[in-house]
């Protein structure tokens, strides 16, 4: 495995300790982040020459800074940036609060965003680079009790999408990540849900708002780690990686249906243009 520079967000537990752990054991050179730093503090431990750990919330601009800063002077360059910091909310979308809910897009949104902004110059005058934002299944497609989640990772989709085709004439690559259900424990530990339940949705976002499938999902967060080096190792990573098996078939399901659907209406939207 080439030597790589990594800075990964949220390492404290699930995809992002996993993927912490997986690129140290290779050999890299890797900058651990948490918004508690004792909590990442056994990543460094006997190897401090190729780990640095940093506190970072991701929706404040000074630790950003500090981090991106404190990078470029332990190791001298960033070669992927891998934006995993993220948080869930549970409820449908006449019970969400409001307050709840912005505070997830200043996380999954903005604090992405900001990590991007602030490394982005660094691996443009370095005519190389990587961005890895993780996004989710729910990134393509929606479900009930989840929809203000999946705002946030269609939103994350998008800026992905427009960065990818900006930043490649400088050699950077651009993937998103989409995860199905991986056993990470993020819907019992990094997920808020509505505390003004309404009876009448009850039946439809149970499964999601009492986290019904917790600790049974199918995924494999060590070989999610693995996936994702492996795209970091590629000449050509993809724009999007599928994780797990239901990612593939939802996937799949959405865009089969969606040109189901364009080619139904075809003649109504292609005779919307003048004539």
């Amino acid at each position: 495995m080439n030597s790589k520079v990594w800075l990964i967000t949220g390492c404290s537990t699930g995809f992002g300790r996993e993927l912490a752990k997986a690129t140290i054991d290779a050999g890299q050179k890797v900058v651990v982040t948490a918004r508690n730093v004792n909590a990442i503090a056994d990543l460094v431990h006997g190897n401090t020459d190729n780990v640095l750990a940093i506190e970072l919330d991701v929706t404040k601009p000074d630790q950003v800074d500090r981090a991106v800063k404190a990078a470029i002077e332990k190791f001298g360059r960033i070669d992927v940036l891998v934006n995993n910091a993220g948080v869930g909310y549970f409820s449908s979308i006449e019970e969400a609060d409001g307050e709840e809910t912005r505070k997830m897009f200043e996380i999954n949104f903005w604090g992405l965003m900001q990590m991007t902004s602030a490394v982005l110059p660094i691996m443009r005058n370095q005519l190389s680079g990587h961005i890895i934002n993780i996004s989710s299944i729910g990134g393509l497609t929606s479900y009930p009790g989840v929809g203000y989640y999946n705002a946030s990772k269609y939103a994350v989709e998008g800026i992905s999408e427009s960065l990818a085709q900006e930043v490649a004439p400088f050699h950077i690559h651009v993937t998103l990540i989409e995860p199905s259900n991986f056993r990470t424990d993020w819907s019992g530990r990094s997920a808020a849900r509505t505390s003004s339940a309404i009876k009448e949705y009850e039946q439809l976002v149970s499964p999601f708002v009492n986290g019904e499938t917790h600790g049974n999902e199918p995924g494999d967060p060590k070989k999610a780690a693995e996936a994702i080096i492996s795209i970091a190792e590629s000449e050509e990573p993809p724009l999007r990686l599928l994780l797990g098996a239901d990612a593939y078939h939802f996937a799949v399901k959405k865009y089969t249906e969606s040109l189901k659907n364009f080619e139904k209406w075809k003649e109504v939207a292609i005779n919307a243009d003048f004539q």
